[in-house]
């Protein structure tokens, strides 16, 4: 979710002696109305004050960093730095150094002191994003962090102390990496101290109408354009779509709405990874007819695009004639001759004949 928040890899750092909340977007917006998030919302609100460990599991692309900016903003810390680690994004050769830092001459090239990440949350919140990636190596590190809040720089004589709030998030099944020897046991008891779930966008659709008002507001204003909201039967179409990449998939395809501002766009992608197959027969010589097979595809997608607009349009044909940009009698002739139900749940769908028979070969 795209809230001018999390820009870079360094996440947010602070100057001493400023007070200023991280930028979020509204709290209808995060957590919008579902029931699942309405949870969500109320536990993230209950831990905020308490400077525990939290673990976020959830899928790419649910908005895991947001809550931990979130929760963060609530924190008895709020005032100390938000610092983000990447721990999928950074070689695991440098992010022993990125993590702890490194005294001056610790190692070839080491030619000044650096702080790491993990001094550079002192009295903040410290953010490890798909903390699954670390290795065995770093999570013994990690692990002394959280029991003593004690860190060494590569390459220095002692202990250094902090005090921050860890939040780690993933989209593994943490469980499993144990079982599988990727990760250590007795790090998981440590950093899942209050442990929540971020749902996927397709278990909260009643959300998306709220997540793209806002995300449509956002896009509009950082490209200077005033590209209206869907009609309503787009939108319908919209929240049956699955989202495998969930609101990150969402936030990209508002912003490719906008640049086109017309609803060609938000007609086509709900069904760019819609599933159809169509048989590849192999010609006795050898050769594969690709022309046929193309146009068989074709006749698939544009079926299933069909259904979908009809069902979302409660199978008003005139209106999803309208819809779809094609005379009401092209309609007609389409949902004959993919032999779709001239109204839900009349007969049973069949897939279209064959391009071979006269019939099927006509445009």
């Amino acid at each position: 979710m795209n809230a001018n928040a999390g820009n870079g890899t360094n996440g947010e750092l602070r100057q001493t002696g400023e007070t200023r909340p991280l930028e979020l977007p509204p709290e209808e917006v995060i957590f919008g109305c579902s029931s699942v998030m309405a949870a969500v919302r109320q536990r993230a609100s209950k831990v905020a004050g308490a400077t525990v460990p939290v673990l976020i599991e959830g899928e790419s692309g649910t908005g895991k960093e947001i809550l931990a900016k979130f929760i963060h903003n609530r924190s008895l810390l709020q005032t100390g730095p938000f610092v983000k680690v990447s721990c999928a994004a950074i070689p695991g050769t440098l992010l022993e150094s990125e993590l702890f830092g490194y005294q001056k001459g610790a190692f070839s090239g080491a030619y000044t002191t650096k702080p790491g990440r993990v001094e550079m949350a002192d009295r903040g919140t410290l953010f490890l994003d798909e903390v699954a990636e670390l290795d065995s190596s770093l999570q013994a590190k990690l692990l002394q962090v959280l029991q003593d809040g004690q860190f060494c720089r590569i390459g220095g004589q002692g202990d250094r102390k902090i005090e921050a709030r860890v939040i780690c998030a993933t989209n593994r099944n943490i469980e499993q990496e144990i079982a599988a020897g990727r990760f250590r046991q007795d790090l998981f008891y440590r950093i899942n101290v209050i442990h929540m779930l971020m749902p996927r966008l397709r278990d909260r659709r009643e959300d998306i109408p709220v997540l793209m008002g806002y995300l449509l507001a956002e896009f509009n204003r950082r490209f200077g354009r005033a590209t209206v909201a869907p009609a309503r039967a787009t939108m319908r179409l919209l929240q049956e779509y699955d989202w495998p990449g969930n609101i990150r998939e969402l936030e990209n395809w508002i912003a490719r709405y906008v640049l086109l501002g017309t609803e060609e766009a938000p007609i086509a992608a709900p069904f760019e990874r819609s599933s159809f197959s169509v048989p590849l027969e192999v010609s006795p010589d050898g050769s594969i007819p690709l022309k046929r097979l193309t146009k068989e595809a074709a006749l698939e997608v544009e079926r299933t695009v069909i259904l979908k607009v009809l069902q979302a349009n409660r199978w008003n044909r005139r209106r999803t004639a309208e819809v779809l940009k094609i005379s009401y009698r092209a309609l007609i002739y389409k949902i004959r001759q993919a032999g779709l139900p001239s109204k839900g749940g009349r007969k049973r769908v069949a897939r279209p004949a064959p391009l071979a028979t006269e019939s099927a070969g006509r445009d």
